[in-house]
C-alpha cells in the first residue's frame, strides 16, 4: 500500500473529524432526546401526582357520604314502592314525573318524589324523632329556620332512618344525631342547584 500524499492525508484527517464531530453530535442529540423524554415523563408523574392528590382532597372535602347512582329512570305511580333503593333515605335512582312541594312538610315524602327532587337540584333535609318530644320540637324548629332560606330545600320527616338527621342531595348522603347548623348548610350550599338530568 502506498503511502498517502500530504493533501491525501490532510483530506483522511478531515474526513476523519467531520465523522468524529458527527459521532458526537448524534451522541449529544441521542443524550439531549433521553434528558427531554426524562424530562417530559417526570412532568407526568408530577402533574398526574399533584392532580390526584387534588381529587382526594376534593372528594375528601366534599360533604356527605358518595352513593353510587342508581340513574333517573321515570316510573309509572303504579310502580311505588317496587324500587330498592341503596341508601335510606334515597339519593337517586327511578322516580315519578312530578315533584313534592318545596319547603316543609309535616308528612314524609314518598321515596319516588324526594328523587326526583334531587335529580332537579334540591336538598332534602329529614329527620326521625317523636314528635311528642319537646327536644324534637325544638330539633325540627331548627331545621326549618334553614330550610326556608333556600328556595329548592325540603325538611320532612322520615321515620325509620338509622340517625335523628338526614341530608341528600344526588348520590350524596350525610346522617347524624346532633344539630349541626354549619354541617348542613354546608351540605345544602354544595349540592342546592346542581341539575342532575341527563345532557342531551
Amino acid at each position: 500500500m502506498e503511502p498517502l500524499s500530504r493533501k491525501e492525508r490532510r483530506k483522511a484527517e478531515r474526513q476523519a473529524k467531520r465523522e468524529q464531530s458527527q459521532r458526537e453530535k448524534t451522541k449529544h442529540q441521542k443524550l439531549a432526546l433521553v434528558q427531554k423524554l426524562f424530562l417530559y415523563l417526570v412532568g407526568i408523574l408530577l402533574l398526574g401526582g399533584v392532580g390526584y392528590w387534588a381529587y382526594g382532597r376534593l372528594a375528601a372535602a366534599s360533604p356527605g357520604e358518595f352513593v353510587a347512582s342508581l340513574g333517573n329512570r321515570h316510573i309509572a305511580p303504579m310502580e311505588m314502592g317496587l324500587t330498592q333503593y341503596t341508601s335510606e333515605p334515597p339519593t337517586s335512582g327511578p322516580h315519578f314525573a312530578a315533584i313534592a312541594r318545596w319547603g316543609i312538610h309535616e308528612s314524609p315524602i314518598p321515596k319516588e318524589l324526594q328523587v326526583h327532587n334531587l335529580e332537579d337540584g334540591g336538598v332534602l333535609v329529614q329527620y326521625n324523632c317523636p314528635l311528642t318530644n319537646e327536644e324534637c320540637k325544638t330539633l325540627i324548629e331548627k331545621l326549618a329556620q334553614i330550610v326556608r332560606r333556600y328556595d329548592h330545600a325540603i325538611l320532612a320527616p322520615y321515620p325509620g332512618i338509622s340517625h335523628k338527621i338526614a341530608l341528600t342531595a344526588w348520590s350524596r348522603i350525610d346522617k347524624f344525631n346532633d344539630f349541626d347548623e354549619a354541617r348542613i348548610v354546608r351540605f345544602i350550599e354544595s349540592y342546592i342547584n346542581i341539575d342532575h338530568h341527563p345532557a342531551k
